[in-house]
């Protein structure tokens, strides 16, 4: 019998056998139940919204629609249900795109079962989680993120401009910017806009060129 503690969970992957297998280690966790599986992106946005389930486990590589897209379009129109990425993949592209789209966690296919129900329990009590080969690219990722410009320097600049000259020294372009921030192309110009005048220069080349000296790196 279901209580409000159940944790519901959609399955969804193309391949039939991974569901099955997924579906079985499921059945073992106590306080767990599989409502429903589908192999693309379509219908796993579709069974998402129609079953409300708790948690979505989710592979990337799907028919129809991507992986990565379904879990942006269930996250906007719900963001209670928890996306796990499960999959194959581990190119920046997919990880960094699937935490755009609002994934909380991310494991490789070849995990252990003690470690996806450990993901599943970890993710559904809103905390995230990653494979360890997944957190160490992470890492990587935003300690090569860390601001070029020291803390006391341009103290007109925010924390987030500051960020933002630091990206474009580091030769970055706006989409680029916006990428890797997670903001619009509209508002990475303005907070440009914003540097450009409290810097008092004219463009990139002049940002870059006071940055750098400042930064004691000319």
């Amino acid at each position: 019998m279901m209580t409000e503690q159940t944790l519901r969970v959609l399955l969804v992957d193309d391949h039939p056998m991974m569901r099955e297998g997924l579906s079985a280690l499921l059945a073992t966790v106590p306080g767990t139940t599989v409502v429903g599986e589908c192999g693309d992106g379509e219908s796993a946005v579709a069974m998402a919204l129609d079953l409300q389930p708790s948690l979505v486990l989710m592979d990337l590589n799907l028919p129809k629609l991507s992986g990565i897209e379904a879990t942006r379009r269930i996250t906007q129109a719900n963001p209670q249900i928890a996306i796990l990425v499960l999959t194959m993949l581990e190119d920046d592209d997919s990880v960094f795109g699937a935490m755009r789209a609002g994934a909380r966690g991310y494991l490789l296919k070849g995990a252990g079962k003690e470690e996806v129900i450990r993901a599943i329990n970890v993710v559904a009590a809103g905390e995230a989680i990653f494979s360890p080969p997944i957190a160490q690219r992470l890492v990587q990722y935003f300690a090569n993120m860390r601001p070029l410009i020291p803390a006391n320097a341009f103290p007109e600049l925010t924390e987030r401009e500051r960020v933002v000259l630091a990206l474009i020294v580091d030769g970055k372009s706006n989409a680029q910017i916006a990428e890797m921030l997670s903001l619009s192309p509209k508002t990475v110009s303005n907070h440009i806009s914003n540097i450009f005048s409290k810097l008092q220069v004219l463009d990139r080349a002049q940002a870059v060129t006071k940055a750098r000296r400042i930064s004691g790196e000319e």
